[in-house]
C-alpha cells in the first residue's frame, strides 16, 4: 500500500472521529438546551402567576425572548441533523434578530445605543433578503431575477 494510500486512509478516519465528537457534543448541548427551555418555561410560568406589577413588560418580553432563543438554537441543532451536518444561514440570522430585539427591549436607556441595536437588526434584515433573493437551486427566488433570464 502506498503511503498516499494509508495517509488518505487516515485522513477518513479523523474525519469521520471529529465529526462524530462533534455530533455527540451537539446532542450533549441539545440537551442541556433543553432543560434551561423548561426551565425557562417554569420560570416564566410563575413570573405570570406571582407578578402583580402589570407595568413591568420589560421582563416579560425579556422573558419570552430568552425562551425563543433557546428554542431557535435546539430548531438549529435540529436542522443540522436533518440538512446533512450543515448549519443554515438563515437561523444564524433568526437568532442575531431576536438577540438583538432582546437587548433593544432590556437596554434601552440609551437612545443612540437603541439606535445602533436598530440599525444591526436593519442590516439582519437586509442581508436576510439578499440572501433569500440570490439564485441557487430553488425556482422560489427567480421572481427577482426574471428580467435578466430573458436576456
Amino acid at each position: 500500500m502506498k503511503i498516499k494510500d494509508k495517509l488518505g486512509v487516515v485522513s477518513i478516519g479523523i474525519h469521520h472521529l471529529l465529526q462524530m465528537i462533534l455530533n455527540v457534543s451537539l446532542v450533549f448541548l441539545a440537551v442541556i438546551l433543553s432543560f434551561q427551555l423548561l426551565k425557562e418555561l417554569i420560570v416564566f410560568s410563575q413570573f405570570m402567576v406571582t407578578n402583580t406589577d402589570s407595568n413591568d413588560y420589560q421582563s416579560f418580553f425579556s422573558r419570552i425572548l430568552v425562551f425563543f432563543l433557546y428554542f431557535e438554537f435546539i430548531a438549529m441543532i435540529v436542522k443540522y441533523f436533518k440538512e446533512n451536518y450543515h448549519f443554515p444561514l438563515r437561523y444564524f440570522m433568526y437568532i442575531g434578530i431576536t438577540a438583538m430585539v432582546r437587548l433593544i427591549i432590556v437596554e434601552h436607556d440609551n437612545p443612540l445605543h437603541t439606535l445602533y441595536y436598530s440599525l444591526v437588526i436593519l442590516i439582519l434584515i437586509i442581508g436576510y433578503f439578499i440572501m433569500n433573493i440570490t439564485p441557487r437551486e430553488r425556482v422560489a427566488s427567480k421572481w427577482f431575477f426574471k428580467n435578466q433570464a430573458t436576456n
